[in-house]
């Protein structure tokens, strides 16, 4: 199973029997079994029909809506049963500082140490490349995460790592692209385009992910509630981004997998987004990359990464339950 991203223009999604069909000027442009389908993804202007909807909720299918450029809209969920005992203990675990702490801590450990990890990866493979500095810098405020004793100062911490690891990445990034720092809203350069777009497609996937499981999406544990902020989803989501999100990045563009021609500036000078065919050959490698099996490192079992989104909601989950410790996952 995959997802079914949609980015013609002025095309329709349409269904008959359980197959769903992408029509443009009353051709047909796509023709795909429901049951091959994990979830669909619209970007701009594509229609569809009720009956495509319909078809979607009875296969338990998610549909996002993103604009052109891929920032997102919306998602569209069945309204299959909700997990209540799952919420009602999710928001009385919000009530307990100690357990938010720790939850707090976990997540920013994970993150840190993952970012560690491709570091030390990237180090190794390059040793012409000095980033010994950065690597030793993160590595005192990933050691500081346990003693410290606030969320406040854990998102100080995360933010002060931050800088040093995308000070460290514009030495990472090689070939046709220079990566000045993080910057978004908009993203000025390709690789910050890229960024944006992958960390929006995966929280994406968890955001769909908890929504289904039975979790308020809504409410989490080092973000805090903010409206309209998917704020459980925003903690899941930071572990897993050096090694799903900036570990793809790097591959696209160090591999020149994509090129500049690949990116073009908005036409009004606001921010620089992936072309139509840059788009294609994302979406590509983003499957590609999350169909890849490996090794789980707790389990040994074979997984992907969809596989291990999964996992980690599920140890959320036992975690606001019962209480397990939640164990972050390193990078392999």
């Amino acid at each position: 199973m995959a997802n079914l991203y949609i980015t013609e223009q002025q095309s329709i999604l349409r269904k008959t029997g359980d197959r769903l069909l992408v029509e443009k000027d009353d051709k047909i442009i796509l023709d795909v079994q429901c049951h091959k389908i994990e979830a669909v993804l619209i970007f701009g202007n594509v229609q569809f029909t009720t009956q495509a909807v319909h078809e979607l909720f009875q296969h338990g299918i998610e549909m996002a809506i993103f604009t052109r450029r891929g920032r997102l809209v919306g998602q569209i969920t069945s309204p299959v049963t909700k997990n209540i005992e799952l919420r009602l203990a999710q928001f009385r675990r919000f009530d307990d500082p100690a357990f938010r702490l720790k939850i707090a801590q976990n997540v920013i450990s994970g993150k840190l140490k993952n970012c560690l990890a491709l570091m030390k990866g990237f180090s190794a493979n390059h040793p012409e490349i000095n980033i010994r500095e950065q690597i030793k810098a993160l590595k005192s405020y990933s050691d500081s995460v346990p003693n410290t004793q606030s969320i406040e100062g854990l998102l100080g911490i995360e933010g002060n790592a931050a800088r040093i690891y995308f000070n460290a990445m514009g030495s990472m990034v090689l070939k046709n692209f220079v990566f000045p720092g993080r910057r978004k809203r908009p993203p000025p350069d390709p690789v910050n385009a890229l960024l944006s777009f992958v960390y929006t497609m995966i929280f994406n996937e968890i955001s769909s992910l908890l929504d289904g499981m039975g979790f308020d999406p809504y409410l989490g544990y080092l973000h805090k509630p903010d409206y309209g902020r998917p704020s459980l989803a925003c903690d899941l989501i930071e572990e897993f981004r050096p090694f799903a999100g900036d570990r793809l990045v790097l591959n696209l563009v160090n591999n020149q997998v994509l090129t500049p021609d690949h990116f073009h500036s908005h036409s009004r000078g606001k921010g620089v987004y992936l072309t139509r065919e840059g788009m294609k050959k994302f979406f590509r490698e983003y499957e590609r990359f999350h169909a890849r099996q490996f090794k789980h490192p707790e389990t040994g079992e074979n997984v992907t990464l969809r596989r291990c989104y999964r996992i980690q909601a599920e140890k959320m989950a036992r975690s606001i339950k019962d209480g397990a410790p939640y164990r972050p996952m390193m990078i392999p």
